[in-house]
Formats: structure tokens, sequence, C-alpha cells
């Protein structure tokens, strides 16, 4: 549906990373899923056009986990403690132009 993602890991603990967002967004957020411990932070939703809700999803992946590995082999940290998914909503249909007689 032309909808883009993206996944960032962060070096700063779950909670830290929800709360930061709690600021910044001036929202509360949901969350999501107890074990592993994910919050959600959503706009409005439109299934028409969105495969997923656009907003920011904060997911711990210490739980059960040693992290979520680093991309780059060799770089520092080796895993991420915490991983951030933005989801910007989808770009804006062109206009539909009238036919030319």
């Amino acid at each position: 549906m032309g909808q883009r993602y993206y996944l960032y890991g962060v070096r700063n603990a779950y909670l830290e990373v929800v709360t930061y967002y709690r600021d910044v967004l001036k929202d509360r957020g949901t969350e999501a899923f107890a074990a592993p411990p994910t919050h959600m932070f959503q706009q409005r939703f439109r299934e028409e056009t969105m495969a997923f809700p656009p907003g920011v999803t904060v997911k711990d992946w210490t739980y059960q986990s040693k992290g979520y590995p680093n991309p780059k082999a060799g770089a520092q940290p080796e895993r991420f403690p915490t991983v951030v998914m933005i989801v910007p909503p989808p770009p804006a249909p062109a206009p539909v132009q009238p036919a030319s007689k």
C-alpha cells in the first residue's frame, strides 16, 4: 500500500524510551503486550489505505533475549536492548485530474 516503516535499535532501556515518547507525543499510549513488553503510540488508522497503523512502537528486546542484534558486524553495541519502530502515515493520494476533451 506504499506505506513504509523505520526500525531503530536503541541503547536506552525500554521504560526510558516509553517515558520519552509519552513526554514528546503528550500521549500515554497503550501497552500492547506484557510479554514481551511492547508499548504503542498510534495515530488514526484507515484499513483501506494502510497496512499498519501509523505511530511509534517500542519493544523490549531483553525479554528472554540478549537484545536485538546490531546489523553492522563488529559495531557497538553488539545488541540493542530496545527497538523503536516508526510508521509514518502513507503518502496522500494524488488528486484525480479531470479528463480533457
